[in-house]
């Protein structure tokens, strides 16, 4: 780890940089689509616009006394950055702070009427029961052979990205034309670790939920049904994250999804609640799933857990941040430095959609940049499948 180049922990607080944007323009967008979903109460109002003034010119504030996690979040770092302008302390941290608040001021975790109730459920819904995941489950019947291994993981890989869904689907694709923006591809390297021997455990961190998900979902039913891993354990979120990030309601809704539709979506839905109930497959909710904090600093039980799996696939790019640290690496540093802290092979499938990157060669940097300046690492045109065995 000594060789690893020095790299800054990413801040927002630079004018016109992608964590500037998130902070200063998106989080006020996401309390304004939050409090025009349900039909909050006055209370629940004035709590929505203190977050969003506390979002444009306030400080870190510290969770109430009487917060459940209050001792879990001082152990995080809240006690370090009170008082601190958002935009002053690392990006990872205020950005997973701002979810922890966006469900104080809508009263998700306190006894009352609003308890439970997750703020972003319309629009997981909303993406779930589109005409595009029709389209997209209608192309599993098209499936066959050796094209289901490479169609199933790029589908897991582009998640939400509608334009691309199944594109694999078609056997006579080319492999850079299915998967033009493909910077970093080490799939053989993952299949090499999955063996149809059927002994293998997998463990899947889930990024998002809805369309994102549902591939997640088809991947692990097709390393189960093709013999490649004796059992599944797929991570998700606590509580409501990120907007989209899955809980599991959201893997419920996904099952429902499955297994009301027809043809080969079916028989993976039936698939995978027959693993639920026996096994196979088995639903993670670990609290560091919604720490603001990088894999690295992962408690002693689940680095225990992940250490026993054949291999831990890490999706999407908040996933990614985390795993390589939230930092200004150089492009082409190894992406086997960067994750040698995890315990035990790790593979990431991520869409860029930060400016976190680390594992590419020199050339292909300097493709990337002629051609985009550094538009190519927030965009989500592009996306890498990396393998630390």
């Amino acid at each position: 780890m000594s060789d690893i180049p020095f790299a800054s922990v990413i801040l927002g607080n630079e004018p016109g940089s992608f964590p500037h944007s998130v902070l200063a323009e998106r989080h006020p967008a996401i309390i304004r689509q939050v409090r025009e979903a349900f039909p909050y109460g006055p209370d629940r109002h004035r709590a929505l616009d203190a977050l969003l003034a506390s979002c444009a010119k306030g400080v870190i504030e510290p969770l109430p006394d009487d917060a459940h996690d209050r001792e879990r979040w001082q152990a995080w770092g809240v006690d370090e950055y009170a008082g601190r302008s958002w935009y002053d302390i690392p990006w990872l941290w205020s950005e997973s702070y701002f979810y922890r608040q966006l469900l104080e001021a809508v009263c998700y975790f306190a006894p009352g009427p609003w308890q439970g109730i997750d703020p972003f459920r319309p629009f997981k819904l909303a993406e779930l029961d589109s005409s595009e995941t029709d389209e997209e489950l209608a192309a599993l019947d098209a499936l066959s052979g050796e094209d289901q291994d490479r169609a199933l993981l790029h589908g897991s890989l582009w998640g939400n990205r509608a334009d691309l869904g199944f594109r694999l689907s078609d056997a006579t694709a080319d492999t850079k034309e299915a998967a033009p923006g493909l910077v970093a591809d080490d799939s053989e390297t993952l299949w090499s670790l999955l063996p149809p021997s059927g002994a293998a455990t997998v463990h899947l961190i889930a990024d998002n939920a809805g369309r994102e998900l549902i591939p997640d979902l088809l991947l692990i039913a097709h390393l189960l049904e093709r013999g490649r891993v004796e059992r599944a354990v797929l991570h998700v979120k606590p509580y409501p994250y990120y907007v989209s990030d899955a809980t599991t309601t959201d893997v419920l809704d996904a099952l429902r999804r499955l297994t009301e539709g027809q043809g080969a979506a079916a028989e993976y839905g039936r698939l995978l609640w027959s693993a639920m109930t026996d096994g196979r497959l088995t639903l993670r909710a670990h609290p560091f799933s919604a720490a603001p904090l990088p894999y690295a600093d992962m408690p002693d039980d689940l680095r225990q857990e992940l250490a026993a799996a054949t291999v831990t696939i890490v999706k999407g790019d908040l996933n990614y941040r985390r795993l390589v640290g939230d930092r200004l690496w150089p492009p082409t540093t190894p992406f086997s430095d960067v994750t040698a802290h995890f315990p035990g092979p790790v593979a990431a499938l991520r869409t860029l959609k930060s400016d976190v990157i680390t594992g590419l060669d020199a050339e292909t940097e300097a493709t990337l940049v002629a051609a985009e300046g550094q538009r190519w690492r927030t965009g989500g045109t592009h996306a890498l499948i990396q393998v630390r065995p």
